[in-house]
């Protein structure tokens, strides 16, 4: 078996990561690097290769793709390590970012460009990071490394599905606009955070990992992937204005200090809504479009993945 199996999803990125993926082979075989790469057919084809890989014994496993291939690779590995019990931790996780919005990767000090980027999974150096699991209704059960989002930020997931051909910023801010003015809810929802319950009627809850989503958020600029707790950021009912005039705040990562919004950290988290459904997204993912109840919980350093150094490279 080769050392490193390389996982791409050609459709990343609108066929970004399609066009990388010869400089990624040529890359890795002039640094002497014994690997395999596929590309993969079909959504969530990569989670079954990066469970076979591990199953295999393969040490590296690199999504080359945007957040939903690192979300696939990431399941497949984990999903092998309960398989194998006992706490295990299998294979290591590398990222080679080429999708339309790339959080996970960037947060955790992937460089943007290929040479680099094969580099640093050649040379090897790792460090453990955090995983959630999440499970929505009681049967989707789901790992995620970056962010689990209820309501605003699903919705607007939801609408940039619907736009073709733009990555990062453009394509996020026309789903942000659309989603404020036309689809917004604040359904009344019972939020559970370790063991205190409280009543709420939130527009948005993300249970962060890391400290960005779509491309362009810094949700919970104070989240880190190593420190055994989520960040759950909630925002209260707020006009459609008050909400327009967040977005520029939410990109640049100042807006804890609104009466509105609160980040509070835990490491179980249980939100439940008896009568309006809840839109929710998994690291970007839609895995079901309404929901009433979302259960998550922390795996504390339980993924190895590569990294540039001890220190996570933040943007």
């Amino acid at each position: 078996n080769p050392t490193i199996k390389v996982i791409v999803n050609p459709c990343a990125g609108w066929g970004h990561a399609a066009q990388v993926s010869p400089l990624i082979a040529e890359q890795l075989a002039k640094l002497g690097a014994d690997f395999e790469l596929v590309h993969t057919r079909m959504a969530g084809e990569a989670i079954a290769l990066a469970h076979q890989a591990a199953a295999e014994g393969v040490q590296t496993i690199v999504a080359v793709g945007g957040d939903g291939t690192s979300h696939e690779v990431v399941n497949g590995l984990m999903e092998h390590a309960a398989h194998v019990g006992n706490g295990h931790i299998v294979g290591t996780l590398g990222c080679i970012p080429a999708g339309s919005g790339n959080d996970f990767a960037m947060m955790n000090g992937a460089p943007a460009d290929i040479e680099s980027a094969c580099r640093l999974i050649v040379q090897g150096r790792t460090r453990l990071v955090d995983v959630g699991r999440v499970t929505i209704d009681g049967r989707i059960t789901r790992y995620f490394d970056n962010a689990v989002g209820i309501g605003f930020d699903a919705l607007v997931t939801m609408a940039t599905k619907k736009i073709r051909n733009l990555r990062g910023f453009a394509l996020y801010v026309p789903a942000v606009l659309k989603t404020i003015f036309v689809t917004l809810t604040s359904p009344k929802v019972q939020m559970t955070l370790d063991d205190q319950t409280a009543e709420r009627a939130t527009m948005m809850t993300v249970v962060c990992n890391g400290p960005r989503e779509g491309g362009t958020f810094m949700v919970a600029p104070n989240a880190r992937t190593d420190d055994g707790f989520f960040d759950v950021l909630t925002v209260e009912k707020m006009s459609r204005l008050s909400m327009l005039g967040m977005i520029p705040r939410f990109i640049k990562g100042t807006h804890l200090g609104h009466p509105l919004i609160q980040v509070q950290q835990a490491r179980r988290i249980r939100v439940a809504s008896d009568k309006e459904p809840l839109y929710v997204h998994v690291d970007g993912e839609i895995l079901c479009e309404q929901a009433r109840t979302v259960e998550v919980e922390m795996l504390p350093a339980s993924l190895c993945m590569i990294a540039p150094s001890e220190e996570v490279a933040q943007p």
